[in-house]
Order: C-alpha cells, then sequence, then structure tokens
C-alpha cells in the first residue's frame, strides 16, 4: 500500500512465508486489490517473518492445514466474506515450518534417547535452533513495516482472525500455533521478542518424591547421588555424542566447573567436596560458653563426635593373654589368634598380654603390627621383665585417645629376674576410662593364699592414673586401683588350678567335652574363691566351653605327659569389671588350640563396651603411635605374600607330568 513505501504487490498465486515460498496460493480478493494504507493496529503476531500472506489468504491457507484436525471435532460455520472494518492480518505456518518442527522433535527425542546421561533443557534447543537454514524469498517493504509494527503488538492479535471466530479450542490452537510460529522465526532472525519465553511443559512424577535437602552437602543427597569407585569413568561416557551449542547442564560444564548449582542432585553428585561431614559458616561464627563441656557441639571428644563413629556408642575390644613359656620360635601364622573367623568384622582394640614373653620383644611386637595389617596402629607398648602388653587401635580412632600412662608391680622381690608381678596401662577413650592389666602369680598348686596376695598387692600398689584426670572421683578408692577407671580388663597367667588329681580330670576330659565343661569348672580355684568375693571383688568372667589352657606337650594336642604329670588346669584367664551396669557385654571368651609353641594355650576374648563422651580439657595423645613399627610391620606383609606368590608359581612350573 502507499502507507508502506511501496506499491509493488506480491506476484499473484505465490506465498511468501517463513522459510521458502510456496505456490499454488488463491488470488487476492477484490477487496484487498485496492491501494489501502497499512492499518494502524499490529498486523502481525511478535516476529512474524518477512513476506507473510495478507488476512484472507493467511487464514483460507490456515484453515485448509487444520481442516483435517479440525473437521472431526470442530463444525465451522460458513461465513460469508465481506471486508472487515479494521482488518489484521495473522501469519500462518507454513508446510515447511511444520515438518522443520516435526524433525527437529524427532532428533529431540533420538538424542534423548541414544545418550542418557544428557540433560536436555528448553533453552539449549531454542539455542539450536540459531543453526537452521538461513530464510529464502524476500519480503515486500509494505511487509518489513507491518513486521516493525508488529513487534509492538500484543499477544492477543489473532482473536480476529475467521478460524478464531469459530469455536472457543479452535481459538486456542490457532493463538498457540501462532505463538511457536512467530517464536521460531524470531530465532531465525536472531532476533529478541518481547513476548514471554516458550517454554516445555512441566513434566510431573508418577509418585511423590522423596524428602530432599536443597544443600548440596547434606547427608541424604550426598549418600543418594554418590559416585561409587567403580564408576569413576562416568565422565568418560558422558561426553556429549551430538554437537550442541549450549546446554544449561551439560556434563562438560559439570566437571570442567565442578558444581553446577542449577539442580540439587546434579550439584551432589558432581560435587567435589570430601565424604567429611560438612560444617556450616555459622557454625563456625558462634561462640558458646559451653565449650570444653560435655554438650559443646563440635568438641573433639564430644557427643556429636561419638555419635559420628559410633552410632550405637559401643566399641569392639578384642583381650587375649598368653604365656610363651620363654621360647625363641615364634608362631608362623597369627591369624587364627587374632583374627578369629567366627565374628565378621574386626574390633576396634586389640590389647595382648604375655608372659614369660620371648627374647626379642620387638620382633613380637612386629608380628603383631604385619598380622593386623595397615588399619591399625600400636598405641602403646610396656613391659615389665618378661611381662608383655601391646594395644593396638584403628588409625581412624588414635586422635580420640588421651595420654597412655602406665605402671608395674613386682611381687616376687628376692629374684632378679622379673617373671612373676603386674603390668597396668589406662588411658581415656572420648570420655570413658580404661585400665588393662596383664598379671602372672604365684605358681603350684596349693600356693591359693600366695596368689591372693599377688592380687591385693597389685590394687594397691598400681599408681593409676597419673595425669589424666578420674572420669568419676566420687566412685574412686585410694586402696584400690581398679576403683578409678570406668572399665577394667583384668588378664594373664593366674595360675589357678583344678582342685582334683590327674586320672579324675583325664576321664572326664575323655568323655570329648566340646561346650559343657562344668565338670571341670567344680573344681576350678578362681571361681570358688570368686565367689567367695576372696579376689576380684567385682570382676564377672564369661562363660568357659573351652578345654584347660594348661599344660600341654610343645607341639602336640596332649596334656604333660612328664614324669611330673601337671594336671591340665584353666591357668588363664580374662576377667572385667565396669563402674555402670551393663556396660560391658562379653560376645566371646575362648582359646586358639592350633598355636602350640608353648605350653600354654593362648585366651582371648571380644567384648562390646559403652563409650561415653567426654572433656576436650584432658590432655590427649596427639595421635602418637609407633610408626617406625607400622612402617616395618607392613612391608614385611608385602614381603611375605609376594614370597608366596613366587613359590606358588615356581611350584606350578616345577611339576613334573608323567605318561604311563
Amino acid at each position: 500500500g502507499p502507507g508502506c513505501g511501496s506499491s509493488v504487490p506480491p506476484r499473484a498465486g505465490t506465498a511468501v512465508d517463513g522459510n521458502r515460498a510456496i505456490t499454488g496460493c488463491p488470488p487476492r480478493p477484490e477487496w484487498a486489490s485496492s491501494p489501502r494504507p497499512c492499518p494502524a493496529a499490529p498486523p502481525f503476531p511478535s516476529h512474524g517473518p518477512p513476506g507473510a500472506l495478507p488476512v484472507p489468504a493467511a487464514a483460507s491457507l490456515n484453515e485448509k492445514l487444520l481442516a483435517g484436525d479440525l473437521k472431526a471435532n470442530v463444525k465451522i460455520k460458513s461465513v460469508t466474506p465481506r471486508p472487515p472494518r479494521k482488518p489484521r492480518l495473522e501469519r500462518a505456518a507454513s508446510l515447511d515450518e511444520k515438518s522443520w518442527r516435526r524433525w527437529r522433535r524427532f532428533r529431540t527425542s533420538q538424542e534423548s534417547l541414544t545418550d542418557p546421561n544428557e540433560t536436555s533443557s528448553s533453552n539449549g534447543s531454542l539455542q539450536e535452533a540459531s543453526l537452521s537454514p538461513p530464510v529464502r524469498g524476500r519480503a515486500s517493504p509494505c511487509h518489513q513495516c507491518c513486521q516493525q509494527n508488529s513487534l509492538h503488538s500484543s499477544p492477543n492479535a489473532s482473536e480476529a482472525s475467521p478460524v478464531g471466530k469459530s469455536r472457543g479450542g479452535t481459538s486456542d490452537l490457532g493463538k498457540r500455533a501462532s505463538e511457536i510460529s512467530s517464536a521460531f522465526g524470531g530465532l531465525l532472525r536472531g532476533k529478541a521478542f518481547a513476548g514471554g519465553k516458550p517454554r516445555l511443559s512441566q513434566i510431573m512424577p508418577a509418585r511423590p518424591l522423596p524428602p530432599m535437602e536443597f544443600n548440596v552437602a547434606s547427608h541424604t543427597l550426598r549418600t543418594a547421588n554418590r559416585i561409587d569407585s567403580d564408576c569413576l569413568d562416568y565422565r568418560h561416557y558422558s561426553q556429549p555424542k551430538f554437537g550442541r551449542v549450549s546446554s544449561s547442564l551439560s556434563d562438560t560444564r559439570l566437571h570442567g566447573n565442578g558444581t553446577v548449582y542449577d539442580n540439587c542432585s546434579t550439584d551432589s553428585m558432581k560435587s567435589t567436596f570430601s565424604l567429611l561431614t560438612p560444617i556450616r559458616s555459622k557454625d563456625v561464627r558462634s561462640r558458646s560458653y559451653l565449650e570444653g563441656s560435655l554438650l559443646a557441639n563440635g568438641a573433639l571428644l564430644g557427643a556429636e563426635e561419638l555419635s559420628r563413629y559410633f552410632p550405637d556408642r559401643n566399641i569392639g575390644i578384642f583381650v587375649a593373654t598368653w604365656n610363651m613359656q620363654g621360647q625363641k620360635e615364634l608362631p608362623v601364622n597369627l591369624d587364627d589368634f587374632l583374627l578369629p573367623t567366627d565374628p565378621d568384622y574386626a574390633q576396634d582394640m586389640y590389647v595382648i598380654g604375655v608372659q614369660e614373653g620371648c627374647p626379642d620383644r620387638r620382633e613380637w611386637e612386629i608380628r603383631l603390627q604385619e598380622t593386623l595389617g595397615p588399619h591399625y596402629v600400636m598405641l602403646y607398648s610396656a613391659a615389665h621383665g618378661v611381662l608383655y602388653m601391646s594395644i593396638f587401635i584403628r588409625r581412624d580412632l588414635i586422635w580420640f585417645c588421651s595420654e597412655v600412662e602406665y605402671a608395674t608391680v613386682t611381687t616376687r622381690i628376692v629374684s632378679q629376674i622379673k617373671t612373676k608381678g603386674a603390668l597396668g596401662i589406662s588411658f581415656t577413650f572420648f570420655g570413658t576410662s580404661f585400665l588393662f592389666i596383664t598379671s602372672h602369680f604365684t605358681s603350684g598348686d596349693s600356693k591359693v593364699n600366695e596368689r591372693k596376695l599377688d592380687y591385693n598387692k597389685t590394687i594397691q600398689a598400681l599408681t593409676l592414673p597419673k595425669n589424666v584426670p578420674d572420669t568419676n572421683p566420687y566412685r574412686s578408692s585410694s586402696s584400690d586401683v581398679t576403683t578409678r577407671f570406668d572399665e577394667v580388663f583384668w588378664f594373664g597367667d593366674f595360675n589357678f588350678r583344678l582342685n582334683k588329681d590327674r586320672e579324675t580330670v583325664d576321664s572326664i576330659l575323655n568323655q570329648n567335652l566340646e561346650t559343657d565343661v562344668s565338670k571341670l569348672l567344680a573344681y576350678d580355684q578362681l571361681t570358688s574363691e570368686m565367689s567367695r568375693g576372696s579376689i576380684f571383688k567385682g570382676f564377672q568372667e564369661a562363660d568357659i566351653h573351652f578345654r584347660p589352657s594348661y599344660k600341654f606337650d610343645i607341639g602336640r594336642d596332649s596334656y604333660d605327659t612328664t614324669s611330673k604329670q601337671r594336671t591340665p588346669s584353666y591357668t588363664d584367664r580374662v576377667v572385667y569389671r565396669s563402674r555402670y551396669r551393663d556396660d560391658i557385654h562379653a560376645v566371646k571368651y575362648s582359646s586358639c588350640p592350633v598355636i602350640k609353641t608353648s605350653d600354654h594355650r593362648p585366651v582371648f576374648a571380644l567384648f562390646r563396651v559403652k563409650v561415653r563422651p567426654g572433656r576436650d580439657n584432658i590432655p590427649l595423645a596427639a595421635g602418637q603411635f609407633d610408626r617406625e613399627l607400622y612402617l616395618i610391620g607392613i612391608k614385611r606383609r608385602i614381603t611375605r605374600e609376594l614370597q608366596k606368590r613366587q613359590e606358588q608359581k615356581d611350584q606350578k612350573s616345577s611339576s613334573i607330568c608323567s605318561i604311563s
């Protein structure tokens, strides 16, 4: 029209659409052939492509395209065409645009099916559309002018279209097709459009999702979306298989930046945080007058830290005693002794007491470290003559131990060689104090009173604790060291015998007793004295279901066959006591019959012990352990394994096949 600056109309029978020209369109009606200025009302929706058809031609084409979809559900009223007072132009979707959209949907679905690791987004898909082929066909200046006016048009510009007047559902469908088509055309030209951003329909889950926190370091997300060690090649397989211009949640950005904060689950799965419990800034900023108390948050020995390592507040303790008879030869393998097969898991703490230990004490400790492996470190080791005690603990728990203290008592003053006496080691773990005592009492079948004197002297002469404060001084006694600690374990060669002759004991043993040894325990001296309260006051002992641990012929399973014919007895024992009721639960109490290098069999017990939180005002061990012993034991462990494999390899290669 003249108002558009040119009077050259489009060619008859040709419609210029968004991408290419389409022939076969109906000619313009008579009322549209007269020159007319461009209407003030916006003729196009936002971002209509240049060269769109006038309203009647567009409406006619729109009716043809949508006739197949609307015939079944919509009845179109017949309308007598007449020139409207204010004609409004509406751009219809061309066949080329429809085929392009179908192709895009097919390609997007194909990508999602082919690469499940890729995360599609509406922004990424729309930005990819800018790579489409350029628009072909020329638009008239009138159409360009109309398009400039359409930039300020309202989204309801299609209300006056002929199709929009027929039914409400048809009007909504036309408006939706017009909005998508106009948005697509705007992206082809690389321009922003004034209307709202087109968004994909929200996908609702089939069932309600579990409650999850938005914090990336929350416990729920870290445990639910953590990438396991067997899936570390996720990055290799998650590389995009189809080129993308940009994607808001692409794996490249996730791995490159460490964390993307668009989605909480993706944020957690790709987080570079460690598995340590995160510390919030406000917790670090807080000032509390309860620092160092049981209720303080973040205390090293407090309840929060204790619950993190021991949710049930129980630890496993292995306690063993063995009279080695001073033998230089050590067992080839200590696995059956320290790592019995009955419990599925190893214990948190190992305490081993030895009487009449081997001459090379260091070699014995190396063998212990070699057997327990790299998960354990030796917290402390002490000796009193030939009495040895070694305490191993899981290396993760070394920080929660106080300073370790020890004391000794000699019960045989005349002898220059300290073979009889007691050795005690004490420390505090979190808020629970422990005392471990290993003893070697006077030997002899009839010397019960001497053994009771050894016991009384030990509880009075052991000067523990020294610097570490008592956890409950109101329940302590200065005359009994066992009352000054929460948990006490006393083990060793107590030398209590069976008050019966050898023949009677042999006849009972020949009955092949496996679990019921009550007939033998009826003659046990220690059981009788403990029931009277003359020794080990307040102590308990787990039920015995093993054969006597003394006295065997070395290297054999038979009891003493020498001329002395000593009576088999339960000389090696483990007893325990606690300040609080039911703090100690005995899990297993047994001996190790496979170790035959001494006339005594090792005896061990497994316990579950309750631990309480403590205060940070006690002197700590500061994570100290015998590092030299640790390195030697681990090195020897590896060397032995390599030698074993080499021997197996040589044995296979040297085998001879004979043909008969």
